[in-house]
Order: C-alpha cells, then sequence, then structure tokens
C-alpha cells in the first residue's frame, strides 16, 4: 500500500487521494484564476513522489517550473501553518520537455499510419462521404502493405488512388474525385499550421513517457503546448487521442495495482470534446473506460466539469472543483448542475460554496479504500514543493542539454514509404509501357517486311498482354501477405 497524495487541508484535517484509486480518473475544474495550474502542480508532485511518471500539457509555460526547486513566499507560509503537512521541503521534480514545433523541447512525432483514419478524419474536420474515402485510403495501404509515415505519403497515396479509382472502385466503394480534392486541401491547410513537423519518423515511443529517475522518483513529461493551441488547438486534441489510444494498445492489462503506471493530464479538456464527431467520441468513452486496466489514471482539466461529456464524466472518481463564475442565469443553472454532481454531508451549502471559494480553495472529493466517493470537503490546496511559474530560457536549454532524451528524436527519418513505393511503381509502370510499345513497333516492322498475316501479329499481341497480366498477378498475390493490422481507435497495432 502506497502513501496517499496530500491535496490540502480541512478543518486541521488531511484531504488525500490514494495512489490505489488514481487509475479511476479525475477531474480538476474551476474559473480562470482559481488555482487549477497549482492543483495539477501539487498532483503531479505528488504522482512523482510514488514513482509514477506523469504526463501534462503545459498550456502557458506555467508548469516548467516544476523541475526547479521552490522559493519562500508568505503564501506558502500561510498555507502551511494551515495544513498540517509533515516533511515538507523545496525541491524540484525530474522533467522532460516535449514540443511538437521543436523549439521549447524534444520533438514530438507520429506516423499518419499509426494515427489512423478516425482520430485524422476528426482532425481533418471531414464530413461522412470524405471519411469514408480516407478510410479507403487506409485500407488500401494496408492491404498493399505501404506504410503512411508522413503527409507526403498520404497525399501521394491518394493521388494514386484518383488516378486508380475505377479499378479500386469495385473493391472499396466510390471514390469521388472531389472528396479526395477536399482531403488533399485540408491537408494543405494542416501542413501551413505546422502539422507536418508531428508526422513523420522517428516517433515518439511511450516507453519515453514511463520512466523513472535514479531515486525512484516518476519523471513528469511536459508538453509545450502554447503555441499548439494558438494555432492548432485540433491538432493538440488530436494528439492526446493518439496517445491515449496508443497507451490502450501497447499496455498489457495489469488489474489493480497500488498506484497508476502512468498518469495523464489533460489541460484544456473541452478541446478533446469539441465538434467531434459521435463516432469518435464513442470510441474515445470506451477507451477512457478500459484504459484503466492497463493502470493508466486519465485527469481532466477543464473550465467547468459540464465541458466533459456526461458519459465521461461519469467515469471520474476524484474532483477537484476550484471557484465557478454565476454572473448569468445560465452559470447559476450550470452551478447547480455542478454542485449535485458532489455527495455532501450536510456540513455547508455546496451550491452557495462553490461560488464563493478564494483562490487556492476548492471543493474535493476522492474516493475510499472502497472505492466510493467521499463526502465533499472544503479545502485549502496545499503549496507546490517546487517553483510556481515558468522557468526562464537559459534553464529550460541547460535542462535539454542533460535530458535522458538528448539526440534521440532530434534527426528525422525518411525511410522507403508510400510514397518512394508508389514512385517505383510508376517508374516500372512507365517501362513496360515503353516496352509493350517497342515490341508492338517491332512486330508491326515486322508484318510489313515479310507481309505475314494479321492473325500471326494478333497472336504475338496476345502473348504480350498475357505476360502483363500473370506478371501482374504475382504482384498481387505477394502483397496480400503484408497486410497491415490496426486497432481500436484505427492505430496501426506493432
Amino acid at each position: 500500500m502506497t502513501d496517499p497524495i496530500i491535496i490540502g487541508g480541512s478543518d486541521g484535517q488531511l484531504v488525500t487521494q490514494l495512489g490505489g484509486m488514481s487509475n479511476r480518473h479525475g477531474l480538476v475544474a474551476g474559473a480562470t484564476g482559481t488555482g487549477k495550474t497549482v492543483t495539477l502542480q501539487i498532483l503531479a508532485e505528488g504522482f512523482s513522489r510514488l514513482g509514477v511518471p506523469v504526463f501534462a500539457a503545459d498550456i502557458k509555460g506555467d508548469l516548467s517550473g516544476i523541475s526547479q526547486n521552490g522559493k519562500p513566499h508568505k503564501e506558502i507560509d500561510r498555507r502551511l501553518a494551515a495544513i498540517p503537512i509533515e516533511g515538507y521541503q523545496q525541491r524540484g521534480y525530474p522533467t522532460l520537455f516535449l514540443d511538437i514545433y521543436a523549439e521549447d523541447g524534444h520533438p514530438v512525432r507520429t506516423t499518419i499510419s499509426e494515427m489512423g483514419p478516425l482520430i485524422l478524419s476528426s482532425l481533418l474536420e471531414l464530413n461522412d462521404t470524405q471519411t469514408g474515402v480516407l478510410y479507403a485510403c487506409f485500407a488500401i495501404a494496408d492491404d498493399e502493405g505501404l506504410l503512411l509515415l508522413d503527409l507526403k505519403d498520404l497525399r501521394s497515396m491518394l493521388t494514386w488512388m484518383s488516378e486508380h479509382r475505377a479499378d479500386l472502385q469495385a473493391t472499396y466503394g466510390n471514390i469521388a474525385p472531389a472528396s479526395i480534392g477536399a482531403i488533399q486541401r485540408r491537408l494543405l491547410v494542416l501542413e501551413e499550421q505546422g502539422a507536418d513537423r508531428f508526422f513523420g519518423e522517428p516517433a515518439l515511443q511511450i516507453t519515453d513517457l514511463m520512466q523513472r529517475d535514479f531515486g525512484g522518483n516518476g519523471v513528469i513529461s511536459l508538453l509545450s503546448a502554447e503555441r499548439l493551441i494558438r494555432e492548432s488547438p485540433r491538432l493538440y486534441a488530436a494528439f492526446l487521442m493518439w496517445l491515449l489510444s496508443e497507451l490502450f494498445e501497447e499496455l498489457p492489462e495489469c488489474g489493480d495495482l497500488p498506484a497508476p503506471k502512468l498518469v495523464l493530464f489533460f489541460d484544456e479538456a473541452h478541446l478533446l470534446f469539441k465538434s467531434m464527431p459521435k463516432s469518435l467520441l464513442e470510441k474515445i468513452e470506451q477507451v477512457v473506460r478500459l484504459v484503466r486496466s492497463k493502470g493508466v489514471g486519465v485527469f481532466f482539466v477543464t473550465q467547468s466539469p459540464l465541458d466533459l461529456p456526461e458519459t465521461v464524466l461519469g467515469q471520474l472518481g476524484m474532483k477537484v472543483q476550484h471557484t465557478l463564475r454565476a454572473f448569468t442565469p445560465a452559470d447559476q443553472k450550470s452551478v447547480r448542475a455542478v454542485a449535485k454532481g458532489f455527495r455532501s454531508d450536510g456540513a455547508f451549502d455546496v451550491n452557495e460554496v462553490i461560488t464563493s471559494m478564494g483562490v487556492g480553495e476548492a471543493l474535493v472529493s476522492t474516493l475510499d479504500d472502497d472505492g466510493a466517493p467521499t463526502p465533499v470537503r472544503r479545502t485549502l490546496i496545499r503549496p507546490p514543493e517546487s517553483q510556481i511559474g515558468p522557468v526562464d530560457a537559459d534553464t529550460r536549454v541547460a535542462l535539454l542539454g542533460r535530458s535522458p532524451l538528448k539526440g534521440k528524436y532530434e534527426q528525422t527519418m525518411d525511410r522507403s514509404s508510400a510514397y518512394e513505393l508508389l514512385a517505383e511503381r510508376a517508374a516500372t509502370a512507365a517501362a513496360r509501357q515503353a516496352e509493350i510499345a517497342k515490341l508492338e513497333a517491332e512486330e508491326e516492322a515486322a508484318t510489313k517486311a515479310a507481309k505475314a498475316a494479321q492473325r500471326s501479329t494478333g497472336s504475338r499481341r496476345q502473348g504480350v498482354g498475357e505476360a502483363l497480366l500473370k506478371s501482374a498477378a504475382r504482384s498481387v498475390g505477394s502483397s496480400l501477405g503484408r497486410q497491415l493490422v490496426r486497432g481500436l481507435l484505427g492505430s496501426l497495432l506493432k
């Protein structure tokens, strides 16, 4: 049994989160400026002390201070005086910095094949018809053993489908040129947003997010997301969905553990579900429900619990609710709905307190040893041991220079994939056409020279055609053994 994570204090008693219940997921909610980031920080510290690796999206850069020792402050002293914490010491925690744009951290990539058509269609905001064409694209690539690693692979595959759609439609359904054109245009927009840096190799290995330092502390991996949220929020959401699906597909079943194998903090969680197609929403709800058995805890961070679908909200064990604003009738209605989601023992009016708490206070409900929600408690959140606020650029550069991932992802790879293989096929087909033209020219010349019968010439042409058909049949037959297999969310199984 692991020590519990201290969230804060209430009436002189500690409010804690059990490590063994942390794979039941959680929620940190509240209006802007009410202390959500500090709550995320103290939870990440707590999991790290338990030896649990943490992944978190750093939306504003504030979380980077978790890598440095905390500094004395009168507010920290005030909270320590009110909360009976033993062994508090200001220190930093082992931290990795990641960045899709490779500006403030190690590059983060995955391949088109790994992301799969379901998440990619949501990223591209495709309609049903266009989504069907994208699924056909992946199916054809899988059947032919063609890897889609980056955007140029996907574009070349779509172009090839357009050129051969008459032959493909009998097997894969209607492939409308207009739909292919629409997908190609969306890919250009995605590339303008810098997404071409996200797709490629070497792809991020999940095991690199599940490390401990020499002292047994879980390493905290921070994704720099400030630019990502600003320029491409849908890519941010797609990355988080991909990460969740990869963990679900790769990790083995492990049942209940004393503490999770990995904890994820998804900030700005409403972006995950904004305008999400129903088919993808159902899959995400299923993965959130099942990934707990893989030893993964997911904590959603957002302004209001109502930002999440009810089916997801109902799966969350721990809830930390900071102050909500209630300026309009709609706000007041939301507050009442949120208040009803807590189990109250009648010690205070939840509906009233939820709008009147100060910065750093929160309503907290966790799960007890039996997995039942505890009565909600008005809690003063404990101070973090690490630095509050971002690190400076020089400190970040120094940490990247000492990182165990240094040099692993910086250099891109471009191995043979759909783009190269389709180019080879096109070159081979052109050579065959040239050979056929040459043979036909020779036959015609021989016919004129010998004034032979047309029947003999037709027989020879038929022989050339039969040879080409047999060669094509052998090519198709050999490709069947290279068929790829995909998982629940369409990502490629290893």
